[in-house]
């Protein structure tokens, strides 16, 4: 069992949250796994997407070659079709249809939107409202690890624990906040 996948997004959007609370369940299943990120300017909301591989078997680099990524998680639409030549045939897109409009000249969002439809097998989400919905605008990356997360090979208990774990040190509200996140991004996926 492997599972390749490509987490997009810009500076801010909380990309390395998402990565660390995979890596963390990986490690709670006893899976192998390998991260590898490219930083943006974040606070010129610069292009941020991380590699995360999870195997049952050794793994031997950390970055996902183009067109062989199961999985891809993308916090920002446009950033979706950025990295879409490392989709497999066949591979999952989950992304948000909020766009962070930091360019001038950023495309009509429909058109962003039904390129992403066009790529292949996709699921599209309304982050920010849900997020909002849970408690807090902060909590989009959870709404769409939860959206993502039945496209996982990573179980869903497992999840939840490895972000209770992540947050613990910001206490029961912020837990419980990111745990409704993730509840609702899976719904909306209809998982």
């Amino acid at each position: 069992m492997k599972q390749d996948i490509i987490l997009a997004g810009v500076g801010g959007q909380g990309i390395l949250t998402i990565a660390n609370i995979i890596d963390y369940a990986a490690q709670i299943s006893g899976l192998s796994f390998k991260q590898a990120e490219v930083h943006g300017m974040s606070q010129r909301g610069g292009a941020v997407h991380s590699h995360v591989r999870l195997s049952d078997e050794a793994i031997f680099s950390d970055l996902i070659p183009k067109r062989a990524a199961d999985l891809m998680l993308s916090m920002e639409p446009l950033e979706a079709l950025r990295y879409i030549d490392y989709l497999s045939e066949g591979g999952q897109i989950v992304a948000s249809q909020n766009p962070y409009v930091n360019i001038p000249d950023y495309p009509d969002l429909d058109k962003v939107l039904d390129a992403i439809k066009q790529s292949g097998n996709h699921v599209i989400v309304d982050s920010e409202k849900l997020s909002r919905e849970a408690g807090s605008s902060r909590s989009q990356n959870t709404v769409m690890l939860g959206a993502a997360s039945g496209f996982m090979v990573l179980e869903e208990k497992i999840l939840l624990q490895s972000i209770r774990e992540f947050f613990k040190s910001k206490g029961e509200r912020i837990i419980d906040m990111n745990i409704e996140a993730f509840r609702l991004g899976r719904e909306a996926a209809g998982i």
